[in-house]
């Protein structure tokens, strides 16, 4: 999974954090437990002078595969400890497995990598952590989701201009966003053009999508178009060789996240540097099969008029165009 760096580094904190805390409670438990019955302290003790004597035997060159005789009494001992103890522990109302440092991840062991890949456990908490960070991008709010969206606050008169009224387009464009999102990403299609005014429900889509996709696993970025050329314009141009570096992690995640959410195309002075950085964006993102989505209060038509042609020519070949119209439901309150 293509995560952010910062989202793994904060996921792998957390982690790690998780796993000291069932230490940390795991050791309290064991000491409160000694204090109730200094006997447990003595077994526990007892059997570590068991492995002791395993170790000595080891060192002695006794053959310890062949289940020798000293072998067999150091076992026996062992066993014997184990299950006073155990029986001990059930009369304080505890099972032996409490005090056992085991892993909460039997596949990783609790490091969050298994056979060189992220494991499931870490994953969710990139998950968890890049649901935060779009919360805080995206102004997300908790109930944000597909079940959340009243269609009723769209007209069901006709539109001018329109086949539909706007209540029954946005029906059919919620219907393509949760078949997106929650097909993710084996839903027939890659790439969504949201186009059409404000207040109409673009962005709220876009958070519903990225909070599901998320969810699921998978890496989502999303950016401003004005912040996203501004990190091309300055991984081009800048001296300094911080900014350098911020800027081309900010475009390799762009260009590499399988999710990317671009917002608000259009609202950014169209220039050369613009031009490029919107080419090389959605060329790039087409060649490697990832997924786009692209935000605009531009049309189709517009932005032919506004961008380079090789440009238009993958958006209008290759985008699905998702047009909201209808009045600004922000104006109703809503």
């Amino acid at each position: 999974m293509a995560f952010e760096p910062g989202v793994v580094r904060q996921a792998g904190e957390k982690l790690l954090r998780q796993k000291q805390a069932r230490a940390l409670r795991r050791d309290q438990l064991e000491q409160e437990l000694y204090r109730r019955e200094p006997e447990l302290r003595q077994l526990d003790q007892a059997l570590r002078g068991t492995m002791l004597e395993l170790a000595n035997l080891a060192a002695a060159g006794k053959p310890l595969e062949a289940g020798g005789p000293e072998l067999q009494a150091v076992r026996s001992k062992n066993l014997e400890l184990q299950a006073r103890r155990a029986a001990l522990l059930r009369q304080l109302g505890h099972s032996p497995e409490e005090l056992e440092d085991v892993p909460a991840c039997p596949l990783c062991g609790d490091t969050g990598w298994a056979e060189g890949r992220m494991c499931r456990c870490l994953r969710q908490l990139c998950a968890q952590e890049q649901i935060k960070r779009l919360t805080r991008l995206m102004n997300l709010t908790p109930e944000q989701s597909f079940d959340q969206i009243r269609l009723d606050v769209y007209s069901d008169l006709p539109w001018q201009g329109e086949e539909r009224s706007p209540r029954e387009q946005m029906k059919r464009i919620v219907q393509v966003c949760e078949g997106f999102a929650r097909q993710f990403p084996d839903y027939p299609l890659k790439y969504l053009l949201l186009s059409g005014g404000t207040g109409l429900g673009k962005t709220f889509l876009s958070g519903c999508i990225a909070r599901e996709v998320s969810r699921r696993g998978y890496s989502v970025v999303y950016e401003t178009a004005i912040d996203l050329f501004s990190a091309f314009e300055t991984r081009r141009f800048t001296r300094d060789a911080e900014q350098e570096r911020q800027a081309r992690e900010d475009t390799r995640r762009y260009l590499r996240c399988q999710l990317l959410i671009l917002d608000d195309l259009g609202s950014e002075m169209t220039g050369p540097m613009a031009q490029q950085a919107l080419y090389e964006v959605v060329n790039s993102r087409i060649q490697a099969g990832r997924h786009t989505i692209i935000s605009t209060n531009l049309s189709l038509d517009q932005i032919a008029h506004r961008y380079a042609a090789q440009t238009v020519s993958r958006i209008g070949g290759l985008f699905r165009e998702l047009t909201f119209y209808g009045e600004d439901i922000r104006r109703k309150g809503l």
